[in-house]
């Protein structure tokens, strides 16, 4: 399954705006191959916005981005995650990601679990215990957003479950690189899954984004990457790679979960 990643700097408060860009780089995305579009966090609406714009901007899971985002998966024949503010039914605010398929039907909806520092603290509450494995083309999708890949227990959860693809939208900024280069090839190694690590670039306010999207493969190595600047790229996913990947790196077999109980 070739899937792409659209590195691209934020338009806040334009969701608009980024539909359009969405509708853009689905076409080309689609032309090129791709079977899935993976976006940024809080992609509709720009990430570093503040409570007041988030509380105004958010919408239901099923809202009117929702049926627009629908549109142009069934338009151009491909699946697309994006990010974007949930406002839930109990009046909540979450940083949510959407997985719509071709058909544009929702395969599943995701809310951030661990929050970053004071600006994530400030918008949204956490997502609970829900953690949806999905099916796209045969593989075995999870997702992540930003913060929850840096702890290991989120993406090895996922790999228990089965996930070969774990997919991460990000708005991670400067000086964070580490995540980017390094961590993010260590989560898809250590747990013998592809990861998609979609970031922003560019600034958005304060925050200056590092760029460095990714897809890293189970042994490690980087099947697409992106630098600093405004990209689409692709990433061809090899079942058989992973199949030989998993076979000669027995991590999750070899675990010894007895001997991990203290750690919660």
């Amino acid at each position: 399954m070739r899937i792409a990643l659209y590195q691209c700097p934020p338009l806040p408060l334009e969701p608009a705006a980024n539909l359009e860009r969405l509708q853009r780089r689905a076409a080309e995305a689609a032309t090129q191959g791709a079977a899935l579009l993976v976006c940024p966090e809080m992609f509709l609406s720009g990430y570093n916005i503040g409570l007041g714009a988030v509380s105004a901007l958010a919408e239901h899971r099923d809202g009117p981005w929702a049926a627009r985002v629908a549109e142009i998966a069934r338009e151009h024949g491909i699946a697309i995650l994006y990010g974007y503010p949930e406002h839930s039914a109990e009046g909540a605010i979450f940083n949510s990601v959407q997985l719509i398929d071709k058909r544009g039907d929702s395969l599943g909806n995701y809310r951030k679990t661990h929050l970053f520092g004071d600006l994530d603290n400030t918008m949204f509450s956490a997502g609970g215990d829900d953690f949806p494995l999905v099916e796209l083309n045969g593989w075995k999708l999870g997702m992540l957003i930003c913060y929850d890949v840096e702890f290991p227990e989120n993406a090895r959860r996922l790999a228990l479950a089965g996930a070969d693809l774990i997919l991460v939208p990000t708005a991670n900024m400067v000086p964070y690189d580490f995540v980017a280069e390094v961590l993010v090839r260590a989560r898809a190694f250590e747990n013998q899954c592809y990861l998609a690590y979609a970031n922003y670039c560019g600034s958005e306010g304060e925050i200056h984004y590092c760029g460095l999207s990714s897809v890293a493969a189970p042994d490690g190595s980087l099947s697409a990457s992106a630098g600093r600047n405004e990209t689409l790229i692709f990433a061809d996913l090899d079942r058989q790679k992973l199949e030989a990947s998993r076979a000669s790196i027995t991590y999750l077999k070899d675990r010894h979960p007895e001997l991990y109980r203290p750690l919660i």
